[in-house]
């Protein structure tokens, strides 16, 4: 395979004729008139709302990206939407999903990827974020190079256009233990610096239990795909997060194969495998420069530092932060909202 630069995975430019704009996005008043109707509590910073939409909670800016993505996302046949609850292993799937997608594409991508200049959610536009910030992106004929697209959007809030096409859907979660504490600390993480004290863990944990959490409640954001995988096992493809660490080479496969993106066995016997396990790991992506000093996110409210996403990610690291009594409670949430599903995402590390 030739290689090319990594500044070539750029999305190509577009003529777009008057006949195929998009429609223009839901006007600021509009958007001010609905959320005016919905319910809000203050989030953990106590500075800001979330609004419930759709049965979830989510913040003003997120919010305005669901809608208008809701609008007018025109999916591409070939599109793989990676989605997840968040603080569930969402970095470590773009990378995974990236690396397996674009192997082909360099000489030798353990060296020449752009996974190791930028930062895996710079890998993969955002459904809600990249997309709406560039609506030309909505076009049908705006083909991609790389078909990737990520989103924290529940299933039920997922455009029809989306719902409707023959697009695939990776879905990953973990046990909501370990989803809080990451969560907590994320958050914790980005405020802090700036001199914003976030609810202490006890508070927050309190807003969790109720639902009243960025994207939650985190249950019924599970059980949400984990039906749909049910119902559609040939395009949405289910993943815990415990598992991927259990038997990350064989999980790797799996996720290969439903992308499209098959390993042959040739490869298998090369160690292309374990070069993209490798690559993709806590240590090496959290070890690169761009992941120490870079940011993401710089032109929306939200910036956060790189390194902000590599904290962990070990399976069980509740233990050190929960006491038994909340690591119960959490389990027995899990137990009344799974019941009768065949789900089971608790995990004791």
């Amino acid at each position: 395979m030739g290689s090319y630069a990594p500044s070539q995975m750029s999305s190509p430019s577009i003529n777009v004729t008057e006949e195929e704009k998009p429609e223009p996005p839901m006007s600021t008043a509009d958007f001010k008139e609905t959320l005016s109707t919905l319910p809000k509590v203050k989030d953990w910073t106590g500075l800001d709302y979330i609004y419930e939409y759709e049965g979830f909670w989510h913040h003003e800016y997120f919010l305005e990206g669901i809608i208008s993505a809701q609008q007018h996302y025109k999916p591409q046949p070939s599109d793989i939407v990676l989605s997840s609850v968040p603080k569930s292993g969402t970095t470590w799937l773009k990378a995974l999903a990236f690396s397996i997608a674009t192997r082909h594409c360099y000489d030798d991508f353990t060296t020449t990827s752009l996974l190791l200049t930028k930062v895996p959610h710079k890998c993969v536009p955002r459904l809600e974020v990249d997309l709406v910030a560039s609506p030309s992106h909505y076009d049908q004929k705006n083909k991609r190079e790389v078909p990737l697209v990520a989103t924290h959007v529940p299933f039920t809030s997922l455009p029809k256009s989306l719902i409707d096409s023959d697009c695939k859907i990776v879905y990953i979660c973990r046990d909501p233990k370990d989803a809080f504490v990451s969560m907590w600390h994320f958050f914790h993480n980005i405020f802090s610096p700036k001199g914003v004290e976030i609810l202490p863990l006890e508070e927050a944990f309190e807003e969790f239990c109720k639902g009243l959490v960025f994207c939650g409640p985190y249950w019924d954001h599970v059980l949400g795909y984990w039906k749909a995988s049910l119902e559609l096992p040939g395009r949405i493809l289910f993943l815990k997060y415990e598992e991927m660490k259990r038997d990350t080479e064989g999980q790797v496969k799996i996720l290969a194969e439903f992308m499209g993106f098959p390993f042959s066995a040739e490869e298998v016997k090369d160690g292309v495998v374990e070069k993209i396990i490798k690559m993709c790991s806590f240590e090496c992506l959290s070890s690169l420069e761009v992941n120490k000093n870079g940011k993401n996110g710089e032109d929306t409210p939200f910036p956060v530092k790189n390194n902000v996403y590599f904290r962990k990610g070990d399976v069980g690291d509740w233990k050190n932060h929960l006491t038994s009594e909340m690591a119960k409670r959490l389990d027995s949430i899990s137990d009344y909202k799974f019941s009768g599903s065949g789900l089971n995402l608790k995990s004791y590390g």
